[in-house]
């Protein structure tokens, strides 16, 4: 069964390239376009991992992956904080996110933190 990613982001360029991107190395992808309802949402979907933006409508992505984090049944799924802003370490932080990823980002580097999330081998470039 493949592994599933949740990717959370307002900008449905990000959420097309990176669900073309994360289809062609073998993940079931979706996507959420605002944080609204996100433990409702997070446990419908099961994913494996989340890929969640700062700048999301709704409470945000630091109080989405707060809630996640505090949420019993989902507090172990790993979630990669992800934002153009240049303090995202900190933000990632301040959300307990797992990981982060700064915007703008690499294809490889995306694909590479999804599986180590995930705790899939890294590929050797």
């Amino acid at each position: 069964m493949n592994k599933k990613v949740l990717i959370l982001d307002d900008d449905m360029d990000i959420l097309q390239i990176c669900s073309i991107v994360l289809k062609k190395k073998g993940f079931d992808v979706s996507t959420l376009n605002n944080s609204h309802q996100v433990v409702d949402r997070v446990r419908n979907l099961q994913p494996d991992v989340i890929l969640m933006d700062n700048w999301i409508p709704g409470p945000g992505g630091i109080e989405a992956t707060k809630e996640l984090k505090n949420t019993t049944d989902l507090q172990g799924i790993p979630v990669i904080f992800f934002s153009a802003n240049s303090n995202v370490t900190q933000l990632a932080k301040e959300a307990h996110a797992d990981y982060f990823l700064q915007k703008p980002f690499d294809i490889i580097e995306l694909e590479a933190i999804v599986q180590v999330a995930i705790n899939q081998p890294v590929p050797e470039v």
